[in-house]
């Protein structure tokens, strides 16, 4: 069929199965004899430890996998397993899977890697989602509207729905460096929060968003209703809103003061 369709890939997906299963190997075995494939890819759990060498070590015998493919390393595991894998089967790890969507899915880099177990983040890879996530020309119109101080909601709304798109909170975090310590670990990133936020911003009028501080009481318990939180959640918003802004304004005045009273500023959040 795919050769009649002039296909130019032909990806065989075959059930999961434990080396121990001889039936099943000898299965892999017939297909393998059967369509001839160029390339044997072998998906690993990297959060089995011990397992996955062992699981790995027995289908490159049986199989001659040509490489590997390491899942769950969104994980409590480092990747320790890649390490191990790579040493007892001596073939590549050519794919890395931080979760179950297919943009999950990306090349292995074993420095980066490497990075990660030693704690040291992964800037590269953080960098990448960043250029994947953010659009250049509309990061050129925010760092604007930051220089003028002319940041409302709306684009509040906007960089957050970017930051999204780069993965979970937790992930984005465990990249930077110094973020993948023991007490980072146990930060609770509440991925659930950033939807009541999106909610609340939804729920007001573009004149609202452009301008919070006619939100009064009737308008702050509209909001709430509509978006189906509570009238402290839209006072939380409103409030980090407007340190936020404090914020930018302190970056902008030390910058034309080439850099001086920085040393005073804290994060809001």
């Amino acid at each position: 069929h795919a050769r009649s369709k002039l296909y130019d890939l032909v990806i065989i997906d075959t059930a999961g199965r434990l080396h121990i299963n001889e039936e099943l190997m000898d299965e892999l075995d017939r297909i393998k004899k059967a369509v001839h494939p160029q390339e044997i890819l072998l998906v690993v759990d990297s959060m089995t430890g011990q397992d996955a060498v062992n699981v790995a070590d027995s289908f490159n015998q049986k199989l001659g996998v040509d490489g590997l493919i390491l899942t769950k390393l969104d994980g409590d595991t480092r990747g320790g397993a890649a390490l191990s894998v790579k040493a007892v089967t001596g073939k590549p790890i050519k794919f890395a899977a931080t979760g179950e969507k297919l943009n999950d899915i990306e090349p292995f880099y074993p420095e980066r890697m490497a990075s990660r177990i030693l704690g040291m983040g992964d800037v590269l890879s953080l960098i990448e989602k960043a250029q994947d996530a953010f659009d250049e020309k509309k990061a050129l119109e925010m760092e604007k509207k930051l220089r003028t101080q002319q940041f409302t909601l709306d684009d509040f709304l906007d960089q957050m729905q970017q930051v999204k798109k780069m993965g979970p909170l937790d992930q984005v975090l465990g990249m930077i460096p110094g973020m993948n310590t023991k007490a980072m670990k146990n930060m609770n990133v509440d991925e659930k929060k950033m939807g009541r936020v999106e909610a609340i911003i939804k729920s007001m009028t573009v004149k609202e968003r452009t301008d919070p501080s006619i939100i009064n009481g009737s308008r702050r318990k509209r909001i709430a209703a509509g978006s189906g939180t509570t009238i402290q959640d839209v006072n939380a918003l409103l409030k980090q809103f407007a340190e936020m802004k404090k914020m930018m304004k302190m970056i902008n005045d030390a910058g034309k003061k080439g850099g001086r009273g920085l040393s005073k500023f804290r994060m809001p959040f």
